[in-house]
């Protein structure tokens, strides 16, 4: 599946949708954004965030033209594991991260599923 430039070429911004540890070290890092419309880049997700919330938000950033990557928590991931592992375009790319009291694991990773299927795994 290639993408030409003209899907790629306003993409210019990562999103992220985690816990408030890993939300904060990116924001350090110089990803945050508000755009025009007062929409931010990213949503701490703690114990009182309703699911609704995470859903809304993760429709939210794959469907906005300005995002090239969405980065997101594994165990937020898990969730909403349904609209995760659903959600089969290029761009912008879902990528699933650890988190400081959450251990990465490969079995759980909707990209790796894909590979090993692709792969005959």
């Amino acid at each position: 599946m290639s993408a030409g430039p003209a899907n790629t070429k306003d993409r210019n911004f990562l999103a992220v949708i985690g816990d408030e540890d890993s939300v904060t070290g990116l924001l350090l890092a110089g990803i945050g954004h508000v755009n025009q419309q007062q929409k931010r880049n990213f949503l701490v997700v703690d114990a009182k965030t309703p699911l609704a919330t995470i859903e809304e938000t993760f429709q939210e950033f794959t469907r906005r033209k300005d995002i090239a990557i969405i980065l997101i928590n594994q165990h937020v991931a898990e969730d909403i594991r349904e609209l995760v592992d659903n959600y089969s375009q290029a761009f912008p790319a879902v990528l699933e991260i650890p988190s400081k009291d959450h251990p990465y694991d490969p079995e759980k990773d909707s990209v790796l599923k894909r590979v090993r299927r692709l792969f005959g795994e």
